[in-house]
């Protein structure tokens, strides 16, 4: 799978973690920055950054790190055709996808470790949307939420 991958400085350390662990899975993987936990910058444009990658469709999904995951997240949902999910465990990161769409991942650095970031990465990355019907109803109705209807 393609994978945009962006973090701030204080998602920095554990996106630098992530990035060759979702490569040893397999995934082609875009870092998108920072480059450095040193210097101070704001997780918008980061988490913008990576979900762009995904509305251009260079990118299947994306994975957003910031310091509690929160910001990334408010920021990320800001995109129309964006669904971004704060995860802190793994039944949320698959389940996120596969009812919801999700295409976003949010993880918070100072909330998580790395074996837990690993393991909430990997079951987004492998989770698939079921297609059912009821999830199909659902996910139309949070698009016309975007548009206004």
């Amino acid at each position: 799978m393609k994978l945009a991958i962006a973090s701030d400085h204080a998602g920095y350390p554990l996106k630098a973690l992530l990035l060759p662990y979702l490569k040893t899975l397999g995934h082609e993987v875009a870092d998108l920055g920072t480059d450095s936990p040193d210097k101070p910058v704001d997780y918008p444009d980061f988490a913008a950054a990576a979900s762009r990658e995904v509305l251009a469709g260079r990118a299947e999904r994306a994975i957003v790190v910031c310091g509690s995951g929160v910001g990334a997240c408010v920021a990320a949902n800001k995109l129309r055709g964006i669904r971004a999910g704060l995860c802190h465990d793994t039944y949320s990161a698959h389940q996120g996808v596969e009812h919801d769409d999700m295409n976003v991942l949010c993880l918070g650095s100072r909330i998580i470790g790395q074996a837990l970031a690993f393991e909430i990465a990997a079951a987004f990355a492998a989770a698939r949307f079921s297609n059912e019907d009821r999830h199909n109803r659902r996910l139309k109705k949070i698009i016309d939420l975007e548009k206004g209807d």
